[in-house]
């Protein structure tokens, strides 16, 4: 599913989903159609602005499963910055240091066609970074040569993902969103 709810192509958009969305309900930030995980979606037409200025800093949590065993040099890389081409521009760009760690598999993600086989060598990342340029994480893996299989946001501040499945849609009232998401 791709995050919009009107696109050109044919692919699941956000209208599919088993909610009544408000009119002018937009998704704040995006997921490329290969990631999955914690998405707003909202009618303040203020919060994209607020939580996404560069200059911020918010912190945005992913879970990672790439190709191959990773290294510590590996992770020593991803966490100091590393260059990445910026789409359209074809120039590079040093990302800004991140926390990085390797992970044990989580448990309970729901099933993934893209996902590797168990017997494949693999290794399971989480990734805390203040900024999100586009598919930064894929290319940031790409750069250490680990190709990313599956890429999950958990959480975009105090904002978690928790328990909910793909598809699910939990409200939230606009105070509490905001104390989460520290913007007060």
């Amino acid at each position: 599913m791709i995050s919009q709810f009107v696109s050109p192509y044919e692919q699941r958009k956000l209208d599919e989903l088993d909610y009544d969305f408000p009119e002018g309900t937009n998704a704040v930030g995006r997921l490329d159609d290969e990631s999955e995980g914690l998405l707003i979606l909202t009618t303040d037409k203020t919060l994209t602005n607020r939580l996404l200025d560069p200059g911020k800093r918010h912190t945005r949590s992913y879970i990672v499963q790439v190709e191959k065993i990773i290294t510590e040099a590996d992770i020593e890389k991803l966490s100091s910055g590393i260059e990445i081409l910026i789409k359209g521009k074809n120039t590079s760009y040093k990302t800004l240091p991140c926390f990085v760690k390797q992970i044990e598999k989580p448990q309970n993600l729901s099933p993934r066609e893209k996902s590797l086989k168990e017997d494949l060598p693999q290794s399971w990342i989480e990734f805390v970074l203040t900024e999100g340029k586009n598919r930064q994480i894929r290319k940031m893996c790409k750069a250490v040569r680990h190709k990313c299989r599956r890429l999950i946001r958990t959480k975009i501040e105090d904002l978690e993902l928790g328990d909910m499945q793909p598809g699910e849609v939990r409200e939230i009232e606009q105070k509490k969103l905001f104390g989460l998401l520290k913007l007060e």
